[in-house]
């Protein structure tokens, strides 16, 4: 800390250094103290976004021109604007230029109105949200004073306070803790509850009085701002020169809340909008739904027809004037010039007229009302009960607004595994150390229970249970019997709500703690060793014996327990102050400041007899998530590398405390009361399952400091392991290691966990030629065969090893990764190459396996997914063994389908595998019809329909039962290789043709790809669904995506589009309310187009009667406002609450779901049916009254006027007949748009006679009123019009019946037996299998007592093997599934 004269010598040069730091300004920001400035005009952080936030859009004066901006990015509203312009101009105009403008001005206004009270929400929500207190260091006053918000900038000292939310990004220099940290809250930045430490900046942590703001004289250099929550480089340069790296641990993000910190003060570094917070905010998400692209192009043969009809009409009045010669009519209107015009340009002029009179043809208002309908479907599907999750307290959620008709007409699912369909609940089940396997029989049993609590809560039969025990330690007989036996077996892996519950309430927001989770059952012969171990260890101790004399096999389980209790970044709490932390410290020295005084400190003459205590360094640790993208690796700074020594003279006191024998116990509790009572907040659930199970053991971890952990060990009390570097878990090592100086052997030891798969590639190869190289062989060879049973029992599986450095080899590493940790630009990259370099050579201590339960409702959900035409496809980075185990658990596979497993090394072998398998699908299910499997897609759709078109499930199912009875599993190597662009087409075509696909080992980019791949080629509708940030990239990807609002985060929640509690709740999203949306919208649609082309057909037939010259018998008022008022209600209420068939039938006939992915509701020749319905309904209301008052003396409006009241009542009838549900709404809206008209009709004929003339509509209602003819004409019209489409309704119904039409006949009928009804209507028996030959047959879904006890032997599995002569050969395995290498 420098003095007043160096600050004020600072001050001096802040203006040079400003200049010379400007070249970097692109790449690096650097911030200074504001204390440092004495005028504002001079301050180098002017440049900077102060802390003020807005994120409204308009101004007061912005407002009108940028909002109609906005609204003219659509096309469709500049139309109408020319539209309603050309009205102006006297030779083309056909209404009043004013009454004109209405519609559009009124469509624009509701838009704008909508626009202005969301921005005013917006204004009201940052207001105050700038105006919080918060406390900021004066330099005029020289203390802290309360600013608001608002007022804050870059450069400024904030002093926090306990419980209080950060106002901007701040760097901590300071904090009342004694160890130097901070604990903080992130939830809502990713919706995690669990605390995170975050750690004083290194050079800051050694003050021995509070940080005095007006002494701090060093310049921070930091990365630009970005939206990166997990990342955060720069440095600190001290007046000296001396620089200290700087790591996300030490920035406390906006939006965060102190935890268990009294107080702390740092330096704002990203103020506004440039905190990672605000850059992250991105709001809801817009996309184009399929039923949109589908409108628009029939909006395109609105417009074709539009000037087809006006055309005819400008041909038409050519032709007229042309046969009166040069004899000009009386009508004829002269040009503004007082010329005659020629039939020519009068038809030109006509044409315009008629763009202008028929421009209700094109919907102005079908853009406005869709929004509506779509707010309103959102915000019933929000109400909806069954979607929100009492356990998680969390309900569905909508950040896409305009794409809720697309859950309808999903074709393909792609979900991830880990959290999506399990529970993400981490159960510790099994391990195997030295070798040697603890199969946990009673932890089994425990488990058990929980199975039996879930099966009575559901009041059903337990189908569930636990995975099979060995009798014995070693004994692993029939290992392929018991995978496949218990693969069929349902094999639910679910948890119980009352245990949920429970858990809710002892946890108090603890995650990853229930009691299922944490209350672990140990292994007696097991427990035995680890207590005989730390005995022995107790003994060499007491008696100065070295550590190395203790048996190898000894040596590791207690070393496999440690790296359980190391490697993690678990945060210790107490329970009765869950969010405070236990501390426990001892007193240290100086620092040692070069590489040369660390190695010395490291020899072996250091070790003190007796103690206990290690040597706690104070090294600044960085800890990624362990489920982020990027992993950060962090141990101290160049000038601040192990920084402090023990204290020998309380090595007496402490050893007299931790030195007190404790005899064994066996019963499976901690020994200690402290450590029972301990609670641990994880970053992720394996973690927390892993520190648990160390427990369980005695092997406790108490306390946590930045440069040390405490663990307690049995019968050597509490250690301090020096905590020297942390290299955090990433998707690319798969791993994390911790470097830690052991307190008992003073050795620098390195503790690995990590995925099997690359764990098993670091082991050092053993040395055969003794008989410790023959031990680690043996090790190696049975650990292997223990790892694959574990996959095979669908357990999560982990590697624990371990590596002993030396001195030398410590010193050479940590010189190249202190380089790497001051670099800036690179700094991941050259990170992750120094852990690299240190994780190679381990030494194998054992393995874990984990069991990831599966979430409630997940195998009934995939059935009815799979029932409804859905392709589901599982994506995830578990090994094939578990994800496959896991498969048929969740019924994702079936163990009657053939399994087809493609492995492969080479490019070549897979492009092989891949031509192998289509010509056995294609001999074994097509028949030899291999035209399906050519490169062109084009031919090939999910659910073709042959002409002629059958009854879409009668296809479906036959189509179904031939080709997907097979099942389809890929490891990532050779997903690799299929994603070649050489090969992707025969992968798709190999995986489309299987029932289920389940890509394992799968990468976040590998996901991502594969949905493009099929989103692409086959042009099908996908959905993806995750709930980590690995599966970020898939969710975007895909036309819809869905986050799991669980237990990672809520970086999958702000990729997607929808969010839901569990993935049970799918169903019913994509069943009933994706259904609904779907049908709603789509006939909607096809309704605005019907009614509109309707009305202006009018118009058309009379231009036959007036020399095609742009009159109409319509009043201009009742055709400007007819899709404004008139008609605009009914179908609203339609569009937001019918419901075509009801929720529960909807469900239990999942099949019902293929109306809307084969577009039933929507199809192309729908469009031009309504179209000529409405041409044929427009020439009987228009024909009618024209021979009803023929040979009259009615004037003009008193024929059209009747003619306009019969088409809105047939307009509304026409309605009523598409109506499926009617409500109390529909019949009140139909009434108000006929009273609606009728006061409007009767209020304008009786108040404006000479408004608009020449025309004179005076008395005109009133008159018809009086008129019985009217009457009837009102009676006898809509019915002749309507008739024809109630007739087809009529035979639709009863003759040929669509699946959607059963299943609402099904609704009228008694509700005593719904099974019996739906099996009456199809004509079968319960229990019968669906005949592919009727139109339609849906079967009851018991479960079925043979599926229940199938055999193993009954699932068949292809295998495809590649000989050394390099044929193919296929054979069949009634036991083992298919393997292809």
């Amino acid at each position: 800390m420098a003095s007043p004269e160096g600050a004020a010598a600072a001050k001096v040069k802040l203006g040079p250094r400003k200049k010379k730091k400007s070249k970097k300004e692109s790449k690096t920001r650097s911030v200074y103290a504001n204390i440092l400035c004495e005028e504002d005009d001079n301050n180098p952080n002017r440049q900077y976004a102060d802390n003020k936030i807005k994120t409204t859009k308009y101004t007061v004066l912005s407002f009108l021109p940028k909002n109609l901006f906005e609204q003219f990015h659509r096309f469709a509203n500049v139309y109408f604007v020319f539209i309603a312009l050309l009205n102006f101009v006297p030779v083309v105009n056909a209404f009043q230029p004013e009454l004109a403008l209405a519609p559009v001005v009124f469509i624009l206004s509701v838009t704008a109105i909508k626009d202005l009270w969301e921005d005013y929400r917006r204004h009201r929500s940052d207001k105050e949200i700038n105006h919080m207190d918060c406390l900021v260091y004066s330099r005029t006053e020289r203390r802290y004073v309360e600013k608001f918000w608002k007022e804050v900038h870059v450069g400024d000292f904030i002093r926090l306070r306990c419980n209080e939310i950060l106002p901007a990004d701040v760097l901590l220099l300071s904090s009342s803790d004694p160890d130097r940290l901070c604990h903080i809250e992130t939830a809502t930045l990713d919706g995690e509850t669990n605390l995170k430490q975050r750690q004083v900046v290194r050079s800051f942590f050694d003050l021995d009085c509070d940080f005095d703001p007006s002494k701090y004289d060093s310049v921070i250099e930091c990365e630009k701002p970005n939206n990166d929550l997990n990342r955060f480089r720069g440095y600190i340069i001290h007046r000296s020169g001396r620089r200290d790296a700087l790591y996300k641990d030490n920035l406390l993000l906006r939006g965060c809340t102190i935890r268990n910190t009294e107080e702390a003060v740092g330096i704002v570094i990203y103020a506004g909008h440039e905190t990672k917070a605000m850059l992250n905010n991105n709001g809801p998400r817009y996309k184009r739904s399929k039923l949109e692209r589908q409108m628009n192009v029939d909006v395109f043969w609105c417009v074709i027809i539009l000037l087809v009809m006006c055309s005819f009409a400008a041909v038409g009045h050519g032709l007229w004037m042309f046969q009166y010669g040069d004899k000009r009519p009386v009508f004829d209107v002269l040009s503004p010039e007082g010329t005659d015009l020629s039939p020519v340009l009068s038809a030109i002029y006509l044409f315009l007229t008629m763009i202008i009179v028929f421009q209700v043809l094109i919907p102005i208002s079908l853009f406005v009302s869709i929004e509506i309908v779509k707010i309103c479907q959102v915000y019933f599907i929000h109400q909806d009960a069954e979607l929100y999750d009492e356990e998680s307290d969390s309900h569905l959620q909508c950040r896409a607004l305009n794409i809720t008709e697309d859950l309808g007409q999903m074709q393909y699912i792609f979900s991830d595994k880990t959290g999506t369909l399990t529970d993400n609940k981490m159960v510790f089940r099994r391990c195997t150390v030295a070798g040697v396997e603890y199969s946990h029989d009673a932890n089994a049993r425990r488990l058990a229970m929980y199975q039996e609590m879930d099966s009575e809560e559901e009041e059903c039969p337990s189908r569930g249970g636990t995975l099979p025990r060995r009798d014995s330690v070693g004994s692993h007989h029939s290992v392929k019997v018991v995978l496949r036996s218990h693969s069929t077996k349902s094999h639910r892996r679910t948890g119980s709500r009352a245990e949920a519950k429970r858990a809710s309430i002892l946890s108090k927001h603890t995650a990853f703690s229930s009691p299922m989770e944490k209350d672990i059952t140990p292994d007696p012969q097991l427990m035995d060793k680890v207590n005989e171990c730390g005995s022995q260890m107790d003994f060499m101790r007491f008696h100065s014996q070295p550590m190395s004399q203790l048996p190898s096999d000894l040596g590791d389980i207690m070393d496999f327990f440690i790296a359980l209790t190391l490697c993690n970044t678990v945060v210790v709490s107490s329970p009765d102050q869950p969010r405070h932390k236990v501390r426990m410290r001892f007193e240290l020295k100086s620092p040692v400041k070069t590489i040369e005084d660390f190695i010395k400190r490291f020899t072996p003459s250091r070790l003190t007899s007796g103690s206990n205590s290690s040597s706690s360094s104070s090294l600044t640790t960085n800890r990624s998530s362990t489920k982020g993208c990027s992993s950060m690796l962090s141990s101290p700074s160049a000038d601040s590398t192990l920084t402090k020594l023990e204290e020998e003279v309380t090595a007496v006191a402490v050893a007299a405390h931790a030195f007190s024998p404790t005899p064994p116990t066996y019963d499976g509790k901690i020994r200690n009361p402290e450590g029972a009572d301990l609670r641990y907040e994880a970053e992720s659930p394996d973690e927390a399952a892993l520190v648990y199970a160390a427990k369980a053991y005695k092997c406790s971890l108490v306390g946590r400091l930045p440069d040390q952990m405490t663990v307690d060990l049995p019968h050597l009390g509490k250690l301090n392991f020096e905590l020297l570097h942390t290299l955090g878990f990433d998707s690319t090592r798969k791993r994390m290691s911790v470097v830690v100086k052991h307190p008992l052997t003073e050795q620098i030891t390195v503790y690995t966990k990590g995925a099997d798969s690359v764990i098993m590639d670091l082991i050092k190869s053993p040395n055969t030629g003794n008989s410790k190289g023959k031990r680690q062989k043996k090790i190696i060879y049975r650990t292997q065969n223990y790892l694959n049973q574990y996959a095979a029992d669908g357990l999560r599986t982990l590697c624990i090893a371990k590596k002993i450095l030396s001195k030398e080899e410590y010193a050479c590493w940590l010189q190249r990764h202190l380089e790497a940790e001051t670099a800036i630009q690179g700094r991941e990259e050259l990170l992750f190459e120094s852990a690299l370099r240190l994780e190679t050579n381990l030494q194998l201590l054992g393995a874990t396996g984990i069991e990831d339960r599966l979430q409630d409702g997940v195998p009934e959900t995939i059935d009815a997914l799979r029932k409804a035409g859905l392709q589901i496809w599982v994506l995830t980075g578990d090994k094939q063994e578990t994800a496959v185990n896991i498969a048929y658990a969740c019924k994702l596979l079936d163990p009657e389908e053939e399994i087809l497993t493609l492995n492969a090394d080479s490019m070549e072998a897979c492009s092989l595998l891949l031509e192998e398998s289509l010509h056995y699908i294609q001999a074994k299910f097509l028949c030899g019809s291999a035209k399906s499997f050519h490169a062109d897609f084009a031919p090939f759709h999910i659910y073709p329909s042959p002409p002629p078109p059958p009854p879409p499930p009668r296809h479906w199912s036959s189509s179904h039962a031939a080709v997907h009875r097979l099942g389809l599993v890929i490891d990532g190597r050779t997903l690799a290789y299929a994603l070649d662009r050489t090969l992707e087409d025969k992968f798709l075509a190999v995986a489309r043709s299987c029932r289920s696909v389940l890509c394992c080992r799968s990468t976040p980019l590998q996901k991502s790809m594969v949905v493009k791949l099929v989103r692409n080629k086959l042009k099908v509708m996908t959905l993806a669904i995750g709930d980590g940030a690995n599966d970020v990239s898939m969710i975007q990807v895909a036309d819809v995506g869905v986050g799991i609002s669980g237990q990672e985060g809520m970086q999958a929640v702000m990729a997607s589009d929808f969010a839901l509690p569990r993935f049970r709740n799918l169903q019913k999203l994509l069943l009933v309310h994706g259904h609904w949306c779907y049908s709603r919208l789509a006939n909607m649609i096809l309704y605005f187009f019907y009614k509109n082309a309707m009305f202006v057909a009018l118009i058309f037939w009379y231009q036959f009667y007036c020399g095609f010259s742009g009159s109409a018998m319509i009043d201009q008022w009742y055709l400007i406002f007819f899709n404004l008022m008139f008609s605009a209600f009914p179908q609203l209420i339609t569009g937001t609450l019918d419901k075509d068939v009801s929720a529960q039938t909807l469900q239990q006939l999942p099949q019902l779901y293929i109306n809307g992915q084969n577009s039933e509701e929507y199809k192309p020749y729908m469009f031009w049916m309504n179209m000529i319905d409405a041409f044929y309904q427009s020439l009987v209301c228009f024909f009618i009254p024209y021979f009803a008052y023929a040979d009259s003396d009615v004037d003009l409006f008193t024929w059209g006027t009747p003619v306009t009241t019969i088409a809105v009542f047939t307009i509304l009838l026409h309605l009523g007949v598409e109506t499926k549900t009617w409500t109390w709404m529909n019949l009140l809206s139909i009434c108000f748009s006929v009273a609606l008209f009728f006061t409007v009709a009767l209020c304008y004929n009786a108040s404006c006679p000479t408004c608009y003339s020449p025309s004179n509509p005076y008395w005109t209602m009133q008159r018809l009123l009086q008129d019985p003819t009217f009457y009837l004409l009102c009676l006898i019209t809509p019915a002749a019009a309507l008739l024809p489409r109630y007739f087809y309704r009529a035979c639709q119904g009863t003759i040929f019946p669509s699946p959607v039409q059963v299943g609402r006949r099904l609704d009228r009928l008694p509700a005593k037996n719904p099974h019996g009804n739906i099996l009456s209507l199809s004509g079968i028996q319960t229990g019968a299998r669906p005949d592919p030959e009727r139109k339609f047959s849906v079967a009851k879904d018991p479960r079925r007592p043979r599926e229940e006890s199938q055999r193993p032997d009954a699932s068949l599995s292809v295998r495809i093997e590649l000989p050394p002569e390099g044929g193919v050969k296929y054979t069949k395995n009634s036991q083992e599934r298919l393997s292809v290498g």
